[in-house]
């Protein structure tokens, strides 16, 4: 069975576990870059079982789920209550060939898109954190908490590609 929008919230924010959310964000790219760092190509494109992502995949991933995001929050900024559109990751996963990109320049993109996006919530104004858009499948979501949630979000996928790496051959 197929989580609901509400489940998934509360499963990537129980991730943070107490963590500053813009503290785990500024350090998501490091681990992931050491976690991969000795890893073969091939490692890298393999699933880890049969519908789940490579780490590649993970990787090409989180670089546009950062793009998306980048563009949420800037939306919010210049029209607060605006209409946030929902995607289909497995759809974006199969029209972007994720399958196909180099792991090692999704994760290069994620890191730049990552430190513009920091920059930015870094230079917000207190006041600025609570303006909100309305998700289309999960209501109103302020930048405080897209930031909490890209936060669990970044935690669940090193998990994912920690569990991979380190898998042993079968």
């Amino acid at each position: 069975m197929q989580e609901t929008p509400q489940q998934y919230t509360q499963r990537i924010l129980a991730q943070l576990e107490g963590q500053q959310p813009l503290k785990v964000q500024a350090g998501t790219a490091k681990k992931l870059d050491r976690l991969i760092k000795k890893a073969s190509s091939a490692k890298l494109r393999k699933r880890p079982a049969p519908g789940k992502w490579s780490v590649g995949e993970i990787l090409a991933h989180l670089s546009d789920t950062e793009i998306a995001v980048a563009w949420r929050i800037r939306q919010i900024l210049g029209s607060p209550g605006t209409q946030l559109q929902a995607y289909d990751q497995d759809v974006w996963a199969a029209a972007g060939r994720y399958e196909k990109r180099d792991p090692r320049k999704s994760l290069e993109m994620f890191r730049a898109v990552r430190e513009g996006n920091l920059t930015l919530l870094k230079s917000l104004a207190p006041e600025q954190w609570k303006q909100h858009g309305i998700h289309a499948e999960r209501g109103v979501e302020t930048i405080e908490h897209i930031v909490g949630l890209m936060a669990g979000h970044d935690i669940n996928h090193t998990k994912q590609v920690e569990r991979i790496v380190t898998a042993k051959k079968s």
